[in-house]
């Protein structure tokens, strides 16, 4: 059900639970409008399951040179239930190292649940490349729609920049997910460059919803800048807006939305899980302080038992 392009799309901030401080949140957050009208839904097709593994309520965000199998492997000691994510692959590597995969895309069993995250803008080699990552089981696939690098928005043309084309986006997750055979994911943006309007980003969502199967963004709650900010530049200095992803939350109640960005604390992670966030996404904290983020999340975010009560244990889990 598509919305009309031409509505207008309120914030409406969802209220605080009671007995929970907004400090969190510093003020970002819109005044609540009783009165606003919410943007309609693109469909009311149900989320694809999330297989055997327990939802993604916390997960570790794909940093190119950081997330690599060292790393993973050392946050999988840490953690059982942390979802994972691989570096950014390009398509196109892997569609050329098709006889060097293992480099590319193997990982150790106990890493699940593990995402696939892939970058390109080519339709076809979008396609090639998922196939053959398909045969490495991971738990869901990625498409890179946030990254605000010269190398990748710029020269590559994709990453953020794919913002700016949410019909090729939705074409494109609608190949990638012909091509494997678990959920598909985006990670973007709320908007780039003057394309920052909340009635944009829904109309992003909408197109990328309508188009293909996919049920599950990832939001960094920055707009990218592709001129003038190294990628650094874009992690702090567009504003965060909080109030966007919680909008969609209410105007998108089919889609899962995760959301990233401004978050240092394992205390942050479980505030935003208990104003609504359907899960919580965290980069440089995860990476700078494993055990500090890691080590609370199976008890804390999953109420499950921890792996391990000191850091000084994990010697004897390999």
């Amino acid at each position: 059900m598509a919305m009309r392009s031409a509505a207008k799309h309120a914030l409406v901030t969802p209220p605080l639970a009671p007995g929970i401080s907004g400090a969190l949140f510093r003020g970002r957050f819109s005044p609540r409008n009783p009165g606003a009208r919410p943007c309609r839904a693109a469909s009311s097709s149900p989320a694809p399951a999330a297989g055997k593994h327990l939802p993604p309520l916390f997960s570790v965000a794909p940093m190119m040179d950081w997330t690599d199998n060292h790393y993973r492997t050392l946050a999988r000691l840490i953690s059982r239930h942390a979802w994972l994510y691989t570096e950014m692959v390009v398509a196109e590597t892997i569609v050329h190292q098709k006889d060097n995969l293992d480099r590319f895309l193997a990982f150790p069993e106990d890493q699940h649940p593990i995402v696939l995250q892939i970058g390109g803008s080519n339709l076809e080699n979008l396609a090639k490349a998922t196939k053959l990552a398909n045969a490495y089981s991971y738990d869901e696939i990625n498409l890179n729609c946030g990254c605000p690098s010269g190398k990748v928005a710029g020269h590559g043309c994709f990453g953020a920049r794919l913002m700016l084309d949410p019909e090729f986006v939705g074409d494109a997750m609608s190949a990638i997910a012909a091509n494997c055979d678990v959920p598909v994911s985006v990670k973007c943006r709320i908007g780039v460059d003057d394309h920052d309007s909340y009635e944009e980003l829904c109309e992003f969502v909408d197109k990328v919803v309508s188009k293909s199967p996919t049920r599950h963004f990832i939001i960094h709650a920055r707009k990218a800048l592709l001129n003038g900010l190294s990628p650094a530049e874009n992690r702090k200095v567009p504003p965060l807006k909080y109030e966007y992803y919680f909008a969609l939350l209410r105007d998108f109640p089919q889609v899962k939305f995760t959301l990233n960005g401004g978050i240092t604390t394992i205390d942050e992670v479980s505030l935003s899980i208990r104003q609504g966030a359907n899960g919580v996404m965290v980069g440089r904290a995860a990476y700078n302080n494993p055990w500090n983020m890691l080590g609370h999340v199976d008890g804390e975010i999953y109420g499950k038992p921890t792996r391990c009560i000191s850091r000084r244990q994990l010697p004897g889990l390999w």
